[in-house]
């Protein structure tokens, strides 16, 4: 393969011949020599392309009239030792080929654009910088994630997006049907479906996933969720990836042993492989996101119950919007605020059982779940995560309890009925955990094409 920008900005300049593609940022053009300042993705950086007028023959001068931003091309030069500043090599072309002009009214000129207005060119956008940059930090995390998982013996499971159950029991789920919705009235017959019964886009894997953890021991999913959630906000998507492992035999401390040292394995991989995009998101995005990873991989996270978080906040010098009582869910403000009482990232756990999932494990006092929200500093909640009820009759109460049909999740049961162990497990939405490392402040940012209400935009 050819060597790209990235590998090319590394290379010694050794008066070399090479072929360099991609599209043209910016272009300077005087009377003697035009300056292309050239990038293919692969790095933040351009390579400056050199094409000396005075010296070019007529088919390269008549080239660079059709080299304008956006622009893409191939430039074929002799790799040279640049003597401008920020640079190390440059090409002097010898000859360019250009594959797409770009005209004026190309959306992504030399200055700066809001994010609002990228959004509306999702499609254009990842020629910025900035989404350029959150890209390969994305690709460079998802394989952080398999690799931690394959390296710790979990096998990668692919679980249905389309199902019948409800996993979090919130009933916001968008539905699949063949059926003609236009020519009905009443209630859909559903046995006249192309699954012979209602279905839905799934908000999660994880009960598909246990199949496999009480079979095989640890597995982990990563793939696409969907919540029909009408929220208009910065951290609410309506398609997003989810990061899920379930383990057999592990109870809630090892769940949080391993989440912790999940975090901080892929924490660690962003500020090894990812350097450059990094400081950019320290200098433009958010001053200090690297000593925030930093900090978190160099701690131990505390543990606390909830019981102990509201006993916090009940006792803060600090007035909240929501106030603070115990039985409520923890706001985005309560979080934030244990994690600068304890100075870094917080494990709470068991949580009153009315503000949790059915499929938590009731703890013996009968009020409270194995349950657990890992906090970050200046975030709050990252990660998700239970031990999951493994008696038979405690999760068949539980299911009716919420107003499920148990009849739907008898398969659920059987793992309880057959060979029942104690297991656990989390979920994380890959988006957010995005967010948090490139500290950019809306999730419409960090996703290739946001899924929002209203918005179904390429």
């Amino acid at each position: 393969m050819e060597k790209r920008i990235k590998e090319i900005l590394q290379t010694p300049a050794t008066g070399q011949e090479i072929t360099v593609k991609g599209w043209v940022r910016t272009k300077r053009d005087s009377k003697s020599v035009c300056f292309i300042a050239l990038n293919d993705g692969s790095c933040m950086n351009n390579i400056q392309i050199i094409i000396d007028k005075e010296t070019a023959n007529n088919t390269l001068l008549d080239t660079i009239n059709k080299l304008n931003t956006g622009a893409s091309c191939a430039v074929s030069g002799i790799l040279v030792e640049s003597l401008g500043q920020g640079q190390t090599v440059e090409v002097q072309a010898t000859d360019i080929t250009v594959y797409g002009e770009a005209p004026d009214d190309y959306p992504l000129q030399k200055k700066r654009h809001s994010f609002e207005f990228l959004r509306d060119i999702a499609h254009l956008r990842p020629r910025s910088n900035t989404f350029a940059a959150v890209a390969r930090v994305r690709n460079a995390m998802a394989y952080a994630i398999h690799k931690y998982f394959q390296e710790n013996g979990f096998l990668y499971v692919n679980t249905p997006i389309i199902t019948e159950s409800d996993c979090e029991g919130a009933g916001e789920m968008f539905q699949v049907t063949t059926l003609p919705i236009d020519k009905i009235t009443g209630e859909l017959d559903y046995t006249k479906d192309f699954f012979g019964k209602k279905a839905s886009l799934t908000v999660s894997g994880q009960l598909c996933g246990e199949t496999y953890a009480t079979a095989l021991g640890n597995i982990y999913t990563f793939g696409p969720t969907f919540r029909a959630e009408n929220s208009n906000t910065t951290k609410h998507l309506a398609e997003f990836w989810m990061i899920e492992p379930e383990m057999a035999f592990c109870d809630l401390d090892l769940n949080i042993d391993i989440a912790e040292s999940f975090l901080k394995y892929v924490f660690q991989y962003v500020l090894d492989n990812c350097q450059e995009d990094m400081e950019f998101f320290d200098s433009r995005i958010e001053k200090g996101v690297i000593k925030k990873l930093q900090d978190v991989i160099n701690s131990t996270f505390k543990r606390i119950t909830y019981t102990e978080a509201i006993s916090i906040l009940e006792n803060a010098d600090e007035e909240f919007q929501f106030p603070v009582s115990w039985g409520i869910d923890l706001q985005t403000e309560h979080e934030k605020y244990i994690t600068k009482h304890f100075n870094g990232a917080v494990a709470v756990t068991d949580y009153p059982k009315d503000i949790k999932a059915f499929y938590m494990k009731l703890n013996d006092d009968g009020k409270t779940v194995r349950g657990v929200d890992v906090l970050v500093p200046r975030l709050g909640e990252i990660i998700g995560g239970a031990q999951r009820e493994d008696d038979y009759d405690t999760l068949y109460k539980k299911i009716v309890d919420v107003g499920l049909n148990p009849e739907e999740y008898y398969w659920y049961l059987d793992l309880r009925k057959y060979g029942t162990v104690p297991h656990s497990g989390f979920g994380l939405g890959f988006a957010r955990l995005i967010m948090y490392v490139t500290g950019m402040e809306n999730i419409r940012d960090v996703i290739p094409f946001p899924r929002t209400t209203k918005n179904l935009k390429f």
